[in-house]
């Protein structure tokens, strides 16, 4: 989806922190720092990233997701990374065996939203590319947080993982509660315009005869005020609705009986 607006400002709002273990490829990590940006996170951690930090085809893969570029910190233990913490939440899809918590997104991005406004910190772990997270690391965890994926397919790219909290993040914050532009659409017109939409189509269409049995006509009328109903059209809308059907109604207009008359007589 195409439409950043490079002209608003990116402001660095509390958020979680996002911590990356032994990640592989810098790809994956320049897509988790676009999914990161996309709703609004920034703090990206880096644990012994395999190919060192900086890395050029993480910034190709960012797609000017600068401001969380320039944010990345690299530790050389997840113990460093997480040490100002103090919720941390392990993501993982498959089960381990150990006592913890299991929460789904939604929950899990709740409390976090919750811990973060009572001004505290937290942060997400996410594992390496090939074997995820290794369970000494979950036990530092305070709870599991796995996605409702497919069981016989559930592994998921870093980078979707990523995006996937993110936008559950996004979702429980203030900012995420107003999407970022309106539809844009005009208010309904009043009723009575819409009323005089109504008799203006069904008088056309008694004229044309297309009411062809009398004891129908109430249902159909009511058939079509009910489709008609629906559009919830703006005055324009009617307005250009009338035009249509005046302009079939001279086009198919009928002949006149009285009109023929007095034409046959202004001929003698």
């Amino acid at each position: 989806m195409a439409g950043t607006d490079s002209s608003l400002p990116i402001t660095l709002a509390p958020s979680p922190a996002i911590i990356l273990c032994e990640p592989q490829l810098g790809e994956n990590i320049g897509a988790a720092a676009r999914a990161m940006a996309n709703f609004g996170l920034w703090d990206l951690r880096l644990v012994r990233p395999r190919d060192g930090w900086p890395n050029e085809k993480a910034i190709a893969s960012a797609s000017r997701a600068d401001h969380v570029l320039e944010q990345v910190r690299v530790f050389e233990t997840l113990e460093e990374a997480m040490g100002d913490l103090t919720l941390v939440y392990a993501t993982t899809a498959r089960s381990r065996d150990m006592q913890k918590e299991v929460l789904g997104p939604e929950t899990a991005a709740g409390s976090m939203a919750a811990h973060i406004a009572g001004g505290n910190k937290a942060g997400l772990l996410f594992g390496r590319e090939k074997w995820g997270l290794l369970n000494d690391e979950v036990a530092m965890a305070d709870a599991i947080v796995t996605l409702p994926v497919e069981a016989a397919f559930a592994s998921l790219n870093i980078a979707q993982a990523v995006l996937l909290m993110s936008y559950e993040w996004r979702r429980t914050s203030e900012a995420g509660r107003a999407l970022p532009f309106g539809d844009g659409l005009a208010e309904a017109a009043p009723r009575s315009e819409l009323v005089g939409l109504f008799e203006h189509l069904e008088g056309v269409l008694d004229q044309s005869g297309f009411f062809t049995t009398p004891d129908k006509r109430p249902s159909m009328v009511n058939n079509l005020r009910t489709a008609l109903t629906r559009g919830r059209f703006t005055a324009q809308e009617i307005r250009t609705l009338r035009g249509v059907i005046s302009s079939i109604d001279r086009r198919h207009e009928r002949p006149n009986p009285n009109r023929m008359k007095k034409a046959e007589k202004d001929e003698e």
